[in-house]
């Protein structure tokens, strides 16, 4: 890919997940995860996740997605980053609803009248080798995983499942009590996921309310995500800690999570614009060299 035009971007934000979104159709530049990681080391555009829209390249969707976290990594779902590209698109065409594509499915969307935006997330896995794990657990309700020492563990038995992205949970009764800056790239890169795992600590309020932090797999801590919050609304009703329908508080703000009887999980969440702005990755290359 050529790095030599300048790259146009809106730096968002849906429910505090930091989300960099860049339109690469029509032959407009696009991003490789060389630039994605150059992109998220400035304070201008950092992020947690970078959206890469891309023209369709299949019949009834609207746009393909690319994500790449802030390393680099490409990830199959956000669906924060999902709400804000989908507002950029309500408001190129008027319409309230859109399919997206992205490398874990079709995501369709749509727009509520208070502007609150939609997302079927799909179908959660459940099967051990679909979220993947490396060794086989017929149920993946509580697994064998254990931080800390065996007769007293830190963290302990988490749900684990795939919404996109591989993620366990850990039940805990206060999700703030612990260092998950230290205890997430341990469990993240444990050998138990060897395509890594976003890894949440998850605190059940009532039946219809979940307290939630997360460690995000290529990210780091952040202030939300949105394939985290269904990960725990869906383990959470699974495992009878709450009902199908939950409201997920995360420390940039509260996501409605439905798991519907047909299995498809709805994300409705708020999204915002920040700023947008001009990459020249050549005049960037020129100021890291002088």
């Amino acid at each position: 890919m050529s790095q030599t035009r300048a790259i146009r971007y809106a730096k968002m934000n849906g429910a505090g997940n930091e989300i960099l979104v860049v339109d690469a159709r029509a032959g407009a530049p696009g991003v490789d995860a060389a630039l994605a990681r150059a992109l998220a080391a400035r304070p201008e555009t950092a992020f947690d996740q970078l959206m890469l829209i891309g023209d369709p390249t299949r019949d009834g969707v609207d746009a393909d997605m690319t994500i790449f976290n802030n390393d680099g990594s490409l990830s199959g779902a956000c669906g924060n980053g999902t709400r804000c590209v989908a507002a950029r698109l309500f408001a190129e065409t008027g319409s309230d609803s859109l399919t997206l594509r992205t490398s874990a499915g079709i995501l369709p969307v749509w727009r509520a009248a208070d502007g609150q935006i939609t997302v079927d997330m799909g179908t959660p896995r459940f099967r051990w080798d679909e979220i993947p794990l490396s060794e086989e657990f017929a149920d993946t309700r509580a697994i064998e995983l254990q931080i800390g020492p065996i007769d007293n563990p830190v963290l302990h038995s988490p749900s684990v499942v795939n919404v996109g992205n591989p993620h366990a949970i850990f039940w805990v009764e206060d999700a703030g009590a612990y260092d998950l800056a230290r205890l997430g790239p341990m469990l993240e890169n444990h050998p138990i996921f060897p395509e890594r795992a976003n890894i949440s600590l998850a605190q059940v309020v009532d039946r219809g309310h979940i307290i939630l932090r997360v460690w995000e797999r290529g990210a780091g801590l952040t202030r939300a995500c949105g394939s985290a919050a269904c990960a725990a609304a869906v383990s959470a009703a699974r495992t009878k800690r709450t009902d199908r329908t939950v409201r997920v508080t995360l420390p940039g703000g509260d996501l409605l999570i439905e798991w519907r009887e047909d299995g498809h999980i709805l994300m409705t969440g708020p999204w915002e614009l920040e700023h947008e702005g001009v990459f020249d990755p050549a005049i960037e290359a020129n100021v890291g060299a002088a």
